[in-house]
């Protein structure tokens, strides 16, 4: 499966706003976009106008680069979403939200959903008392999300809590920082996701 490699702070310049890949880099002076607020390569600069296409497409690639998802991982979370209830777009954003990697990021256990995915699959969390180690699984309400015994020392994990403390936890997960555990109180809805996504490009990009 491709994996990007390169500099995530070119993803963030190339669809022009913040995605927040880097943890606590992006609120400082350093953060790539603020430096150089416009796309990467020796055209970046330059005005161009873009075809309908060219705007569903980036607005498609903005939301599998926030959520770091691949092309195949998009696509089959696109074909669940149409096969629910309720409106297309919206169901897809729900879905990208509830996965696990997701919501460790949204509680503050990690700086980033990159360094979310690290510690997933290197065992670090328990879901509901039992080991949880795949990313993309999704959460349910009333689910438990805690690290694991072996794991509270870690400095890392205290480190991200602590400078995550800028980061509003959602109202739909319940935070318990004393003992490393977060509790799904509700499933999220498009109101509470903060992604600044227009949804229903991707939804009629995927649809042609």
């Amino acid at each position: 499966m491709a994996r990007y490699t390169g500099s995530v702070c070119k993803l963030c310049r190339r669809e022009g706003e913040k995605l927040f890949l880097k943890g606590a880099r992006c609120y400082t002076e350093k953060c790539g976009i603020e430096r150089r607020p416009y796309p990467p390569g020796v055209h970046g600069q330059k005005r161009q106008k873009r075809s309908d296409y060219a705007i569903q497409l980036r607005e498609k690639q903005k939301l599998k680069r926030l959520y770091g998802v691949q092309e195949k991982q998009m696509r089959n979370t696109f074909d669940k979403a149409t096969h629910m209830k309720g409106i297309t777009g919206h169901n897809l954003m729900a879905l990208l939200e509830r996965r696990l990697d997701n919501v460790i990021y949204r509680a503050g256990f990690a700086a980033s959903r990159k360094e979310a995915r690290q510690l997933v699959k290197h065992g670090h969390f328990f879901l509901n008392g039992h080991k949880a180690s795949i990313p993309s699984m999704l959460i349910s309400k009333g689910d438990v999300i805690e690290v694991k015994e072996a794991s509270r020392s870690s400095a890392k994990l205290a480190g991200s809590l602590e400078a995550n403390s800028i980061r509003e936890v959602p109202a739909w997960i319940e935070l318990d920082k004393a003992n490393l555990k977060g509790t799904i109180r509700d499933l999220p809805k498009r109101e509470d996701i903060t992604a600044t996504v227009e949804e229903r490009l991707v939804v009629e990009l995927y649809s042609k």
